[in-house]
């Protein structure tokens, strides 16, 4: 056997076998809602203790045309995403931001709401359900988990600033 045989035919197995698995995987779309400025920043920790979610399971929506939070230190640099946007304290307590908007419907008026007793979000009017504190906006059931066309939510970053602050920012 020659020494390029030797080499070819295991690289062809394994390209073989990475092409069989990436077929069968499916993607999940959190790409679906719109790209828009995301730019929220808490300067303070108490700014942060105030308005953001310092504890797990705490949600709290940004939405800067509609004035929420009321009475939020909004500057004209701040953007809140197309739909608005969803602060969640995760299972672990760690901050989480998602768009409001439901990617199914994909217009910024149809937002999600959080359901405090389940524990996850809905859309008020196609009926999908998202995990937001534990699977990072991942589709629960309605339509956005249909298994040939999944949404998930567009999720946003959350980074410290250069003065221990927190910002919400688009990815």
């Amino acid at each position: 056997m020659k020494v390029s045989e030797r080499f070819i035919k295991p690289l062809s197995a394994a390209a073989l076998c990475l092409v069989a698995s990436l077929a069968g995987c499916k993607h999940v779309d959190d790409d679906r809602t719109p790209p828009s400025g995301v730019w929220i920043v808490f300067s303070t920790q108490a700014m942060w203790t105030e308005y953001g979610v310092p504890g797990a399971l705490d949600h709290r929506e940004f939405i800067m045309s509609e004035g929420k939070p009321q009475n939020f230190p909004y500057t004209a640099m701040m953007q809140t995403g197309y739909g608005g946007v969803l602060l969640v304290g995760d299972i672990n307590g760690s901050p989480a931001a998602y768009d409001l908007s439901c990617p199914v419907e994909n217009k910024p008026d149809v937002r999600i709401k959080v359901d405090e007793e389940e524990n996850d979000a809905y859309c008020p009017k196609c009926g999908s359900r998202y995990s937001i504190y534990s699977n990072y906006g991942m589709p629960l059931s309605g339509p956005a988990a249909d298994p040939d066309h999944p949404y998930a939510l567009k999720k946003y970053n959350i980074a410290g600033g250069p003065n221990g602050e927190y910002r919400v920012v688009r990815p």
